[in-house]
């Protein structure tokens, strides 16, 4: 497939090198280089602020229905350009095609969902205090919104920053991905198509810190919407702090999964297995520390490994395989490092555990068994396709494994006893919670974590709360 061309979209305009510094793009199953990706300079994000201050005044007056009837259309347009743009994905970041092709959906269903619930900003009137007097509460657009869309999921990112910005009233400046450029600015496509006006939206590229510094310390932005690891969402927050920006922090997670000895092993090793690999394990809330009952380890952990070891890797493009590379050449060895450490600290090597030979960035599905507490790859998120194993004896024990870390995004558990899952919706901490299911994500609930996860949602009504202020009002 011929790659796009690609541009900075400012102000309604698609900016290209013209001078500008570049970045290339890579094929991360083939590294070959698909194109060059403009990086913003300061003037060009200047141009992006004040065409964001500008247009905001507009967007805000042209109320929820109108905005809603745009944000649906362009949901319509996505849905007409699935394949060439799920295509595009799979070229760009390396998921399967498959997995592009339902990320895409998931983004149209988004901006259905916001053009719909844009619509329901309630607000409230108080009980009178005196005759002749009224108190309301209404919400209102924060304004101009930044937000920062990482390469993971290239469509579902900056559709999730887009929509409950746009629906909510404000204008948007996304930082998307110097890894996966086509598929932010196919998703901006769409709605520039679908009629939302110039200025309203602007995506950009460019060195992270340079943008981020520079969009964070104009007094334009009001709201930060960041979508990354944790050590830069604290730096990310600081600096928000400094103007007191209101900011939703979706951060790294290292997410347990507890596995109790009631459960059909074969069926929840179904869907495990392909939960662990999906995306190559380049998930925020993958399912990564697996702890498993003592009674059924043994069997887990070999049901597993043979699975692992028969899941079909290559090109996402081609027929029947389901797991592409990891989307950048330092992944690989940033996941071998952590599973070589691990196994020194005397965890077993179940399955996988080595790059794969040949071009692009591939690495083998690895499981590892009995994984010593202390080794980093169970305090450091691998964001890669390696799952690691460890027993359990008691409720306690299990649910003492699953909160140990500092982090809160997303956990799961499986099991059959009804008054168990009570308990673990209780005391497990995260902000997403799975029970006998992998699916924790979708446009109408909240997507967010605790702890050192992050803080705020996105998605769901939450997520339209986080582009709202709340304005109490007097009249008498």
């Amino acid at each position: 497939m011929t790659h796009p061309d690609l541009h900075l979209l400012i102000d309604g305009r698609q900016l290209c090198g013209e001078g500008r510094r570049t970045r290339p793009v890579v094929n991360p199953a083939s590294g070959e280089i698909l194109g060059e990706v403009p990086l913003a300079s300061s003037a060009d994000l200047d141009r992006a602020l004040e065409a964001a201050q500008r247009s905001w005044p507009a967007w805000r007056a042209l109320g929820p229905q109108q905005r809603g009837n745009l944000l649906r259309k362009a949901g319509e347009l996505l849905r007409e350009r699935s394949e060439a743009i799920a295509r595009l994905a799979t070229v760009e970041e390396g998921k399967t095609l498959a997995e592009a092709r339902l990320e895409l959906i998931i983004a149209a269903e988004t901006f259905e969902w916001y053009a719909e619930e844009g619509r329901r900003a309630y607000g409230r009137v108080l009980p009178q205090r005196a005759s002749g007097m009224r108190m309301t509460v209404v919400k209102e657009p924060v304004g101009p919104v930044a937000g920062f869309a990482p390469w993971n999921f290239p469509l579902g990112n900056p559709a999730r920053k887009l929509g409950s910005a746009l629906a909510a009233g404000c204008t948007v400046i996304v930082k998307a991905a110097e890894e996966t450029p086509g598929c932010a600015l196919a998703i901006a496509q769409a709605l520039v198509d679908a009629g939302v006006p110039a200025g309203v939206i602007a995506v950009v590229f460019g060195v992270p810190a340079e943008v981020s510094g520079h969009l964070l310390a104009s007094p334009v932005i009001r709201a930060v919407s960041f979508t990354g690891s944790v050590p830069v969402g604290k730096q990310l927050a600081a600096l928000a702090a400094a103007g007191m920006k209101r900011t939703t922090m979706e951060l790294g997670g290292h997410a347990p999964v507890l596995v109790f000895d009631d459960v059909d092993v074969e069926a929840v090793l179904d869907l495990a297995v392909a939960a662990k690999f999906r995306n190559a394990g380049q998930i925020c809330v993958s399912p990564t520390r697996f702890y498993v009952h003592e009674a059924i380890y043994e069997k887990f952990a070999a049901g597993f490994a043979a699975r692992a070891r028969s899941w079909p890797v290559g090109n996402g493009l081609d027929e029947g395989v389901k797991m592409g590379p990891l989307a950048h050449a330092r992944r690989p060895q940033a996941v071998a490092s952590l599973i070589d450490e691990a196994i020194g600290a005397g965890a077993k090597r179940l399955a996988g555990g080595a790059p794969m030979a040949g071009k692009g960035f591939f690495y083998q599905p690895t499981v590892l068994g009995d994984v010593p507490e202390a080794a980093r790859i169970m305090n450091e998120e691998p964001f890669g396709p390696v799952a690691v194993l460890g027993r359990f004896g008691s409720f306690d024990e299990a649910i003492a494994k699953a909160n140990r870390l500092p982090y809160g995004l997303a956990a799961y558990a499986f099991t059959q006893n009804a008054r168990r899952v009570n308990l673990i919706g209780e005391q497990v901490e995260s902000g997403m919670l799975g029970i006998n299911s992998f699916t924790i994500a979708v446009p109408e609930a909240p997507f967010g974590g605790v702890k050192e996860s992050g803080y705020g949602s996105e998605e769901g009504i939450e997520g339209l709360d986080a582009c709202l202020v709340t304005k109490f009002i007097t009249e008498s």
